[in-house]
């Protein structure tokens, strides 16, 4: 009786949809009926990482035929129009950002990120991952601003650090799961476990981090084989030759995409390793890197890849957005446009070994500290180009662009080392750059100098690259003791400067970076600041865009 009665009332719900069904158009009712029990269907997943906080559009720098191309792209309330278009046009569409969302901006850093975050929520992303720069106002307030956001954040390789050494839980969920129409979408997050090495120690304090490969096998098993996922992706912030070498690895069997970020890479078409396909999205706002896959009976059959310019005058700003920045920074903005100085030259940071941009930072910081041999800066990614005159005929410099360039004010520290210790400093920092082996590869790139004139083998073998070093046009002597400047990192012991470990006589100066920059450009604007070839690739362009190789990949 009990089954009579269960069969019946089955047959009778089927008869009543069927019925319904009936009472609308066939157009309609083929819609409605693939909805009931759809079979085949599209999910969209765009991404957007390394925004940087540049909230506003901004110039853009495009490789093409050989020459160096700008045009207006990125701006927040631009992107939120972008990718409500996108979003209209896909069945079914998730939006994440992979990290880096709260530095880079003066904005930013008067608000210590908290201007980001109500943006962030009315754009309306459905997953976040920490990048590397997320830690910048250490742990705390990083778990204070992601937790402030919407949508669910994941990370797979940050954990709780209870001291001495011992490893608590992980600080966010380690993976998230999409269904849509019973068909499971399956993401797991690995951010940099290079932190507290690139990034000044105490920033990342309290958080241990694990290579990804420790628990990949693991997480790719839980989502395959007991949550049955159709398809997973690593959703990643370890730059793109870390995430060439991890889709390589036996422990990436399982995963089908990594959607990487970190390095600014804007990769057009995917780069099939061994294990999976590797992604990145450029940077800034100004690209949505757009992954359609097919699905047909619970399976993928197919997916395909794009990335998409975010063009500011294509995309009208959404006025709610437009409304919270222009609200967030009311109470900056008058120092944040008011123009330290000019420059006569583009500025901007993109090729791997010299730029404009942080040639001006070695001229600022040589004028304010002199009688110094050697000057060092990092070799930072982040910045968006300026290129556009105002009415002088060059381009203004102002003060919320040189938190761009330099969103931490570090103090500008003296010290003294031998030519020996600076000869095995170059070689390891080009081999942070260059390493043949794409997971020795730091995030950064060659590192800036004044003072100092070195030509190098980018591709040349493991501590031999190092061709030639001049100071001041006088070969260097490895007995010789030279002073040397560079900022301070949070964190690091007394005896270290840029990463070059054993310096002597460290002192902290009087100024900052950004009191170097304005004091340079109060009484030297309007600036040129033409790369001076310090340092020169032996085999390499001086234009080079990219420090990945050995793929097929081009960065334009």
């Amino acid at each position: 009786m009990k089954y009579s009665r269960r069969k019946f009332m089955s047959q009778l719900g089927a008869l009543g949809a069927g019925t319904s069904l009936l009472s609308l158009s066939p157009q309609v009712a083929q819609a409605e009926a693939k909805k009931l029990n759809p079979k085949s269907f599209k999910l969209t997943i765009l991404q957007t990482t390394d925004v940087h906080c540049q909230i506003h559009p901004h110039d853009e720098l495009f490789w093409e035929n050989g020459k160096s191309v700008f045009r207006k792209t990125g701006g927040y309330s631009h992107l939120k129009t972008f990718l409500d278009k996108e979003r209209a046009k896909a069945e079914h569409c998730l939006i994440m950002d992979t990290g880096d969302m709260f530095q880079g901006s003066e904005l930013s850093v008067m608000t210590t990120g908290e201007a980001m975050v109500p943006i962030l929520n009315e754009i309306g992303y459905d997953l976040y991952l920490p990048g590397n720069w997320e830690v910048v106002y250490y742990k705390q307030a990083m778990q204070h601003l992601l937790g402030s956001l919407h949508a669910p954040k994941i990370c797979a390789n940050m954990y709780h650090d209870l001291g001495d050494g011992k490893r608590g839980e992980l600080i966010f969920p380690p993976y998230h799961i999409w269904t849509v129409n019973g068909v499971k979408i399956g993401f797991l997050g690995y951010t940099d476990h290079l932190v507290p090495l690139r990034q000044s120690p105490n920033y990342s304090k309290g958080i241990i981090y694990t290579k990804p490969e420790e628990n990949l096998e693991h997480y790719v098993d839980v989502l395959r084989n007991q949550e049955k996922c159709a398809f997973v992706a690593i959703i990643a912030h370890l730059g793109l030759s870390q995430q060439i070498n991890l889709a390589n690895l036996p422990e990436c069997e399982g995963v089908d995409y990594i959607l990487g970020g970190d390095t600014h890479e804007r990769v057009r078409k995917p780069i099939q390793a061994k294990y999976a396909k590797v992604v990145e999205p450029g940077a800034f706002g100004s690209f949505v890197g757009k992954l359609e896959l097919t699905i047909e009976d619970g399976k993928v059959v197919k997916d395909d890849y794009e990335l998409l310019e975010v063009s500011s005058e294509d995309n009208k700003p959404d006025p709610v957005v437009d409304q919270i920045i222009a609200q967030n920074e009311l109470p900056f903005q008058e120092d944040i446009y008011q123009i330290a100085g000019y420059s006569t030259v583009p500025l901007y940071r993109y090729f791997v070994i010299e730029n404009p941009i942080d040639t001006m930072i070695l001229d600022a910081i040589s004028w304010q500290v002199p009688e110094i041999d050697i000057v060092l800066s990092n070799g930072f990614r982040f910045c968006p180009p300026r290129t556009s005159p105002d009415q002088t005929g060059n381009i203004p410099i102002t003060n919320g662009y040189i938190f761009d360039m330099l969103p931490v004010d570090s103090t500008i520290r003296t010290g003294k080392v031998t030519g020996a210790q600076i000869s095995a400093w170059l070689e390891k920092e080009l081999n942070n750059v260059f390493a043949k082996e794409a997971s020795k590869r730091f995030g950064g790139w060659v590192i800036k100098f004044r003072g100092m004139e070195v030509k190098f083998l980018a591709f040349g073998e493991e501590g031999k690259r190092v061709q030639s070093v001049t100071v001041h046009g006088k070969p260097l002597e490895a007995d010789r003791v030279y002073s040397i400047c560079a900022c301070e990192r949070d964190g690091d012991p007394d005896d270290m400067l840029c990463r070059m470990r054993g310096v002597q006589d460290t002192k902290n100066t009087q100024f900052t970076l950004h009191h170097a920059v304005k004091n340079y450009l109060a009484e030297n604007s309007p600036v040129t600041p033409i790369p001076p070839k310090s340092a020169v690739a032996l085999d390499a362009p001086a234009t080079l865009l990219t420090q990945v190789y050995g793929v097929d990949y081009e960065f334009r």
